[in-house]
């Protein structure tokens, strides 16, 4: 099981490499149901690897003038602000028996992971149906929408980890008239800040396996540059599909475990 998670590693990379984004969202399900952490310690190295390798990524969109430092700051501040809040202030006082009305009994653990699959299902419906649907709509830009849609991907990376690519582009586009390749390479940058302050905004990271951790994110790199290499001779337009059809079955699993068989 632990080589099935490493080929994870690798294959979080390499999809980033390919396709631009959707790799990370392999994290969270790798660390529970290969490494068999739960959903806490999960999300919190979620977000290392998201972050680190994400980071990569955008480096080499800079490289090519795809990031727009502006925008960046102004979803990307109201972003941390709301990943903190949920790190610091709403994850630790979650109690572990969340929910309980008569026969309805749901622990953290199990919301966190059902909340995950559902971005999952979100993430796949995006990938699967491709950006031909995103353009802008807008004559001019739409700053008060984004710091709003910055404080959404905010929370929802904060409590479950995930760096939130499928949801920060097409706001990039719509409410800003941003290019597709700049929007990509943006949003990057973003979800690395946001990720690798949400890992240091979590609790009890001096207790990690760091050691576990860096072979894991040096994996992941590897697999970041492979799939960069692949990506200069494939159309990640046409893998993109594919891949989301792995993601909607693999959200779907999680849903169908965590509710009827945890």
């Amino acid at each position: 099981m632990e080589f099935l998670g490493y080929f994870f590693a690798l294959l979080i990379g390499l999809i980033l490499g390919i396709i631009g984004g959707g790799g990370s969202i392999l994290g969270v399900p790798a660390f529970v149901y290969l490494f068999k952490m739960d959903a806490i310690s999960a999300t919190t190295l979620s977000l290392f690897v998201v972050g680190v390798v994400s980071a990569f990524g955008a480096i080499g969109n800079a490289r090519h003038g795809n990031i727009d430092l502006r925008t960046a700051l102004v979803f990307g501040i109201p972003s941390v602000f709301s990943i903190i809040f949920v790190r610091k202030i709403i994850l630790p006082h979650l109690p572990e028996n969340l929910i309980n009305v008569g026969e309805i009994h749901i622990q953290k653990n199990v919301f966190i992971l059902v909340m995950f699959a559902f971005l999952m299902l979100l993430s796949s419906i995006r990938m699967i149906l491709g950006n031909s649907n995103i353009e802008s709509k807008n004559h001019s830009p739409q700053y008060p929408l984004l710091i709003t849609q910055g404080i959404a991907v905010g929370m929802i990376t904060g409590m479950i980890g995930a760096g939130g690519g499928f949801l920060i582009v097409p706001a990039l586009v719509m409410l800003l008239n941003l290019e597709m390749k700049k929007a990509i390479g943006t949003s990057l940058l973003i979800i690395s800040i946001n990720s690798l302050l949400g890992f240091v905004s979590s609790e009890n990271i001096s207790n990690l396996n760091w050691e576990f951790l860096s072979i894991f994110t040096f994996i992941s790199i590897i697999g970041l540059f492979i799939g960069i290499r692949i990506s200069k001779k494939i159309d990640g337009k046409k893998l993109k599909p594919a891949f989301g059809w792995f993601v909607l079955i693999m959200g779907i699993y999680m849903i169908v475990k965590e509710v009827f068989f945890h």
